[in-house]
């Protein structure tokens, strides 16, 4: 599945939830959060010619959406009364050069429903992707592909 532009106003009504992080030294430094849950050094992976000895912005963005997916799914499944046990969401994120001169986004989510049939599967995919916070926030702007396996 690829994710096609839409046309949906995808803006929260009432915030229920902020979240704060600060980046020291951006992709040479640390990040951490406001509540003192992350802090995390921060360095560019080797095939960005960095040494890798720390996490990267594009994992934190891999851990965020697959999590704030497989959420999507759990909950969604849940209304349907699926039973989703066994069910993980990966992601990759790829980054590289676009045609303004700045770099941009790509990402990729590997979905496991082992215990759904296909159909099923597939139809609760469409549905978390139209919930997920992260894919309301790429959509039209970053290409995001769903493999269902």
């Amino acid at each position: 599945m690829t994710d096609a532009a839409v046309e949906l106003d995808s803006r929260p009504t009432k915030i229920m939830y902020v979240a704060e992080a600060t980046a020291h030294g951006g992709r040479e430094g640390y990040v951490t959060s406001q509540d003192g849950q992350l802090e995390l050094k921060v360095a560019m992976p080797p095939a960005l010619g960095g040494d890798g000895d720390g996490t990267n912005p594009e994992q934190l963005f891999a851990a965020g959406f697959s999590s704030c997916f497989h959420n999507a799914l759990v909950l969604v499944g849940r209304r349907e009364g699926l039973d989703l046990t066994g069910s993980t969401v990966a992601a990759k994120v790829g980054i590289g050069p676009n045609k303004q001169r700045g770099y941009g986004l790509a990402v990729a989510l590997s979905v496991s429903l082992p215990i759904l049939d296909q159909e099923v599967a597939s139809k609760l995919v469409d549905a978390a992707h139209q919930v997920c916070p992260y894919s309301n926030a790429t959509r039209g702007n970053i290409e995001v592909t769903i493999l269902l396996g």
